[in-house]
């Protein structure tokens, strides 16, 4: 039997954070005990409506969701990506909406209480701007010590930024509580364009999920003919990169990294051109990366095999929300 860890998602919910939604509910070997939105692709509320709408149509609306950070620790939020994942987030397909309210305690105080709920199996996955993770940690600062893992999907160590030459945009969108949150005491996963970007899904993996019985997966295939559009001017066809279901995948322990070295990392928070950079010490590429006294960043560069066929054949494992009555 597979063993379940409990997972805390902390997400700004747009199309790849749906389909990373939906690869949890879905995964084995993960519970998601508790979901916090902030703002990034959305804002944190238009986030928190989004993942209510899909527990409930994937017949998960017991999760509770927690409203979190709308602004960013410095400055404010700056709108969206409506361009990437449409005005409504989710590439404007319309969902029923949730009868389930967001619950009373903001995302941070959710993280920090589930992570003494759960102390030492608690895993974290956060998808989005690091603006809760870095409010947890000032609620909480034993956080680190309470939790067994934490996933960001966020950085650039040697590939090209997506925001700006060199920022990835979770971290470009709050560098200051990504600092924070790189700095803390605990051993990270990031889990970066570098790789992310290598990690493709086709037109043809979207014509799976559109031909599912499932209604679920059925969405998130109309959700991604708009995100395709938009990654067609990037990679020429018709497929889009896989930034959060991989990191989704990866905390699970689904999918294993051919090249992930531990090294130390920091966020660049000046105001000049490196402004949101991931600051990936590499140097050891040369010398095949050989351990480094006191780094706790593992930076995931490559994968063992192709995830695409994995992520949609685990979507298309999800039960409709609602079982057909039979006839007779």
């Amino acid at each position: 039997m597979t063993a379940t860890s409990p997972f805390y998602l902390d997400c700004d919910t747009g199309i790849d954070d749906a389909l990373a939604l939906a690869y949890l509910l879905a995964a084995p070997a993960a519970e998601v005990v508790g979901i916090g939105t902030v703002s990034g692709n959305v804002s944190a509320a238009v986030g928190a409506r989004n993942t209510l709408d899909l527990l409930q149509l994937a017949g998960h609306a017991h999760i509770p969701v927690a409203l979190g950070a709308h602004d960013p620790l410095a400055g404010s939020f700056g709108g969206g990506a409506p361009w990437v994942h449409g005005g409504n987030g989710i590439g404007e397909v319309a969902l029923t909406t949730a009868a389930a309210p967001v619950v009373e305690e903001s995302a941070a105080e959710m993280l920090v209480r589930l992570a003494h709920l759960y102390p030492g199996t608690l895993k974290v996955l956060a998808i989005g701007p690091l603006t809760n993770i870095a409010e947890a940690l000032q609620l909480e600062p034993a956080l680190p010590s309470l939790v067994e893992s934490i996933t960001v999907m966020g950085g650039a160590a040697l590939a090209p930024g997506n925001i700006t030459p060199v920022a990835e945009a979770n971290i470009h969108n709050d560098p200051e509580a990504a600092a924070l949150v790189l700095a803390a005491g605990w051993d990270i996963t990031l889990v970066p364009l570098d790789v992310t970007m290598a990690s493709v899904l086709e037109e043809t993996h979207r014509q799976e999920l559109l031909a599912s019985c499932s209604p679920v997966a059925q969405a998130l295939g109309e959700m991604l003919g708009y995100y395709f559009r938009f990654y067609e001017g990037i990679y020429g066809r018709p497929c889009s990169a896989m930034h959060d279901p991989l990191a989704a995948a990866l905390a699970v322990g689904a999918v294993k990294a051919a090249s992930a070295p531990v090294v130390r990392a920091a966020v660049d928070t000046s105001d000049g051109p490196g402004r949101g950079q991931t600051v990936c010490d590499m140097r050891g590429l040369y010398a095949g990366y050989p351990p480094v006294k006191g780094a706790r960043c593992r930076v995931v560069l490559s994968l063992e095999e192709d995830f695409a066929p994995h992520l949609v054949e685990t979507l298309l494992t999800l039960r409709p929300a609602v079982e057909p009555v039979p006839i007779g």
